[in-house]
Order: C-alpha cells, then sequence, then structure tokens
C-alpha cells in the first residue's frame, strides 16, 4: 500500500514532509533496500524452485538407472517398473491431490467468506469445530471412517482428505478477510461501491496471500496423506512405498519416497506462483 492514508473527512492526507536540510524519506532508506532484497531473494527463489525440481527428477532418474535391475530378483523390477506401476501410482497420486484441493477451495472459501458476514458469524465457531473434526481424528481412523460410509476407492480417499485439509483454508479465508483495514471498506461503501463489488475488489484482493497460503498448507498436507490411499484401495505412491517396507528393499523405499517429494515441491511451486500473481499489485 502507498503512504497515503483516509482521515475522518475522507480526504486524502500525506505525511508530513521532512525538515529542513534533511531528505524526506532518509529514515526509510535502510528498511525499503530489505524489503528490495527480499522480495529479489523470494522471486529468485521462485525461479530457482523448477530447477532444483529439475534436479530432483533428474537425480531419481540416475538413481534409478545406477541399479542393476536386470539381476535384481522379479519383485524389485516389478516395483519400478515405470509403466506398470510407477506411471499410474504418480498419476493416482496426482488426481488424489488435485482433486481433493479443488474441493477443499470451492468448499472452504464461499464458506469462509460467508462466515465472515454478520448474519453468519455467530455460526462460526461451530462450523470452525467440524473443520477442525478433521485434523482432530488420526488420518488412518478418517479414512477407515470414510471406507465404512463410501467403501474402497479413489474417491472415497479424495472425499477424506477434503474434510482433513479443510481447516487451513477455512481459518486462512476468515483471517484473511478479518484482517482487511476496516476504514479501507468504509471508504469505499463511502464513494458508493456495493457490499458486493466491496468483496470482490477490496476485501477478497487484499485477503489473497493469507488464503493462498493456506491452499499452499492444504495441497502439502493432501499430497502427504494421499500415501494412505493404498490402505482402502485408493491407489497411489504409497503401494510402493509400502512395497519397500514390506519387501525390505531400500531402492523401492528411496524412489517412492523421493517421487512424493517431487510432487510435494512440484505443488507447493505452483502455489507460490498463484500468490505471486494474485498477490494485488502495489502491496
Amino acid at each position: 500500500m502507498s503512504d497515503v492514508t483516509y482521515g475522518p473527512s475522507m480526504e486524502r492526507t500525506r505525511p508530513d514532509p521532512a525538515p529542513d536540510g534533511e531528505p524526506e524519506g532518509a529514515d526509510q532508506g535502510s528498511t525499503g533496500g530489505e524489503g528490495s532484497f527480499a522480495a529479489r531473494f523470494r522471486n529468485l527463489g521462485l525461479w530457482l524452485a523448477p530447477v532444483l525440481i529439475a534436479g530432483l527428477a533428474v537425480g531419481l532418474y540416475a538413481y534409478v538407472q545406477s541399479l542393476d535391475l536386470a539381476n535384481a530378483n522379479r519383485q524389485q523390477r516389478s516395483a519400478l517398473s515405470w509403466d506398470d506401476k510407477l506411471q499410474p501410482q504418480l498419476v493416482e497420486h496426482l488426481q488424489i491431490a488435485a482433486w481433493s484441493t479443488l474441493i477443499v477451495i470451492l468448499v472452504a472459501v464461499p464458506l469462509g467468506v460467508a462466515l465472515t458476514r454478520p448474519r453468519l458469524r455467530r455460526a462460526s465457531p461451530y462450523i470452525i469445530a467440524v473443520a477442525n473434526s478433521g485434523q482432530a481424528l488420526p488420518a488412518y481412523g478418517l479414512l477407515v471412517i470414510f471406507l465404512s460410509i463410501m467403501g474402497q476407492g479413489k474417491w472415497t480417499v479424495i472425499w477424506a482428505l477434503a474434510l482433513f485439509a479443510l481447516l487451513p483454508v477455512l481459518r486462512n479465508t476468515m483471517v484473511g478477510l478479518d484482517g482487511v483495514d476496516r476504514s479501507v471498506i468504509e471508504a469505499a461503501r463511502g464513494m458508493g461501491m456495493t457490499k458486493a463489488g466491496t468483496l470482490m475488489k477490496i476485501e477478497m484482493p487484499l485477503a489473497v496471500p493469507v488464503i493462498v497460503a493456506g491452499v499452499r498448507t492444504a495441497m502439502i498436507l493432501n499430497i502427504g496423506m494421499a500415501t494412505l490411499a493404498f490402505l482402502i484401495g485408493g491407489g497411489g505412491l504409497g503401494i510402493t512405498i509400502n512395497s519397500g517396507l514390506k519387501l525390505n528393499q531400500e531402492p523401492v523405499l528411496i524412489v517412492g519416497a523421493w517421487l512424493v517429494a517431487i510432487v510435494a515441491l512440484s505443488f507447493d511451486w505452483v502455489g507460490a506462483v498463484a500468490e505471486k500473481y494474485l498477490h494485488p499489485r502495489g502491496l
């Protein structure tokens, strides 16, 4: 935001000019320098992340190529087969994480907006308690509950993970909207903007960084919890990890965990890009 503020009379006011002989903004030089350095560092990290992810992918490929699969036992060769095992499991893992996160966004963001409105604010503690129940339960227990309701399958896992990751997005949506300066909202209303217009053009853009942070948290939670999808017939890379544990095959375990790490970093980078380009300019 700029240093322009709105006084009680709704007239634009600016800070008093600096005293004679003192350059205006001289006391802000170090702060501005630190802020610009932090912004440059974040931008650098944003564009270095794909390089890191690509490096991990190349490292994984090199590791698999270094294994003597031709002389390995049949179980290890089968578990590390890209076409038959790893690729289908990776696609299932991505589908579970993507769909569960999308459901969270479609439910939590509108619900968070509604709970910050005066008519429904009283109901917010009860809704938050329901959303909190998803993370209060053990992940395995939550999957078993949904298994008993919906049966086995990928969509059972997706809905279970959607409930599990609902709280971060819901809470961040409410916190982001409640954190918008009320004077800014009142100024918009005073200029004739409707409630809906104020919400969409003022409140939501200002709350985007907090909301996206919640979405990124939900994505990482879903990717990690998706490794348990195999327990109720949902597939995913958890099958490879479980095979490595059961068969005592360290290479299989490493490949499965490595792929999960690449998926998690990729999703987090997508969230970081969204946060950068959805962030209102000038903030």
